[in-house]
């Protein structure tokens, strides 16, 4: 059988696939990163991936003047959700999918960083984020985003009313962080330890969180990436 192919658009090093990389090769897929810093998405054919995943960065929607390959991704994503192609999106990435849908993406009235438990809708209570179900995710993200036409919200939070959105089986954007990995979480304090200086915000409780929940988050994030990949319509 040929293997699946699935596509990551990376943005920095240490924000990866980290607990989907195992669910992914155990449902057949061969993994190819492209690292936008080093290789422009506009080469890139749409179509081409059975499977493409916008991870998240540190850079926002509206950061196309300084950062122009924010504007190469959302052209691709656009052709990308036009076809109806199997697509996932992390933080930044969710946020540019939904510019690529025609959404408002903006700062949000405060940074939310931190690890706490999603409120989900109804429309996910009989999908793949139903796995989640009281588990403290890690949120890190200033932005926020308006739901796209079409779109289905799937969870909120106090601080962002759209945390998760899908389209159809094949479209999954996830505003926070369900594929963070406790044994590498000390690359998020230290990769972004600038950020949360500016915020005032202490890692010493973002790493004893980490402590604390990575692991039953490592558990879920696998399953519902994998129960996500099962529902896919080629």
């Amino acid at each position: 059988m040929t293997p699946r192919t699935v596509q990551a658009i990376r943005h920095i090093g240490f924000e990866d696939l980290g607990s989907f990389a195992d669910p992914l090769r155990a449902a057949g897929y061969d993994i190819e990163y492209i690292d936008v810093a080093e290789r422009d998405p506009a080469g890139l054919d749409p179509l081409a991936a059975d499977l493409l995943v916008v991870l998240g960065g540190p850079i926002g929607v509206y950061d196309h003047d300084g950062y122009p390959v924010v504007t190469d991704e959302i052209d691709l994503l656009r052709a990308r959700l036009a076809a109806d192609l199997p697509t996932l999106g992390l933080c930044l990435g969710a946020q540019l999918m939904a510019a690529a849908l025609g959404a408002r993406v903006y700062r949000g009235p405060v940074k939310e960083i931190g690890w706490s438990a999603l409120d989900l809708s109804d429309a996910a209570a009989t999908g793949p984020l139903a796995v989640l179900h009281e588990v403290p995710v890690l949120h890190w993200h200033g932005d926020t985003f308006e739901l796209p036409d079409g779109a289905t919200v799937l969870a909120s939070t106090p601080l962002c009313a759209n945390q998760a959105f899908s389209r159809g089986p094949n479209v999954l954007g996830l505003q926070f962080h369900p594929e963070v990995q406790g044994a590498r979480f000390e690359h998020w304090l230290l990769g972004h330890a600038s950020e949360l200086a500016t915020a005032g915000i202490d890692p010493g409780p973002l790493r004893r969180d980490a402590q604390r929940y990575a692991s039953n988050l490592e558990q879920a994030g696998a399953a519902l990436l994998s129960d996500w990949l099962s529902r896919l319509r080629r």
